[in-house]
């Protein structure tokens, strides 16, 4: 439980809470878990003053990540990557864009060798994309998202519909050769936008 706090900040506390789509015992084990490794401040009546948000999603990327927190299928598209982000640009079904592809347009390091998409259609985005299971060679994941919470703050850019950057930057941090690299690149950008993308 959070510290004795006046009723302001206890509803202040719930609202948050409600706006997380947690209960407020879990979001006051959180903020405690936080507070103890030093991602957060609190003032003495526990209320939080600020937040080392760069340092929760690396915190965050230690307990998901892309692969082992999602269903993932690995597939080739043989046409290339341009070939699926032309026609995902046509998709009528959900999906949101991940990994160095979602972190292109706001932190270019490199090409990018392999896309990572989220949706709860995988069947249709396999027919729709023309894409073969692999086990060797993949240049896109589509992952069965663990949560909704990934289509959260989307953004669209260039007609591809883009994680928020907090989502690629973890999943870029649990990735695999030059993708944490990207997603420190990614946090670095965040930094200096920072205005931007909390809008």
């Amino acid at each position: 439980r959070p510290r004795a706090i006046d009723q302001p900040f206890r509803e202040a506390w719930r609202e948050l809470a409600a706006r997380a789509e947690v209960s407020p015992a879990t979001l006051a084990r959180v903020i405690n878990l936080l507070a103890r490794e030093a991602l957060l401040s609190r003032d003495a009546r526990g209320r939080v003053t600020d937040v080392d948000w760069a340092g929760c999603i690396r915190r965050w990327s230690r307990d998901h990540t892309f692969t082992s927190s999602n269903i993932v299928s690995a597939f080739v598209a043989p046409p290339g990557l341009e070939d699926v982000t032309a026609k995902l640009k046509k998709a009528k079904w959900p999906y949101a864009l991940s990994g160095s592809i979602a972190a292109q347009p706001r932190s270019p390091i490199a090409p990018v060798r392999q896309a990572m998409i989220y949706t709860d259609h995988v069947d249709t985005a396999v027919r729709f994309l023309d894409v073969h299971e692999t086990d060797i060679g993949a240049n896109l994941l589509i992952a069965e998202p663990f949560d909704p919470v990934v289509f959260d703050r989307t953004d669209t850019v260039d007609g591809l519909r883009l994680v928020a950057p907090s989502q690629a930057a973890c999943d870029l941090l649990t990735g695999s050769g030059r993708m944490p690299s990207e997603g420190e690149g990614l946090l670095s950008w965040m930094k200096l936008n920072e205005r931007s993308w909390r809008r």
